[in-house]
């Protein structure tokens, strides 16, 4: 928890079932892709990475935006291994248990 009374990371992370079940029908080699990302998600000071490079702490390999421009604290993509594959996810920011939810997964 922080000075201000608000939790901080580790993120709590839940996966829509379609999601999940998305992620679990991917190749191993590309779970581990979806895992590595998860991890970069819950560790993130802020999981929506507002600001100039504020993703710049992530590998080259993956990069996140918002889903739409037009609704800043909306979804954000996730894209990872140079962008063949997605994570689409919400924050929601509440006092007592802040959580990422995937609501997408792709990878090609």
């Amino acid at each position: 928890m922080t000075d201000d009374g608000f939790m901080g990371p580790p993120w709590q992370l839940d996966w829509r079932l379609d999601a999940l079940a998305d992620r679990n029908a991917l190749p191993d080699h590309v779970q581990k892709m979806v895992s590595e990302a998860r991890a970069e998600l819950v560790t993130a000071k802020d999981p929506y990475f507002r600001g100039i490079d504020a993703d710049s702490g992530l590998p080259e390999t993956m990069h996140v935006e918002p889903a739409r421009s037009s609704d800043p604290k909306g979804p954000r993509i996730l894209h990872f291994d140079d962008h063949r594959g997605w994570l689409i996810y919400t924050f929601d920011r509440r006092h007592e248990d802040p959580q990422i939810v995937v609501v997408e997964v792709f990878w090609q």
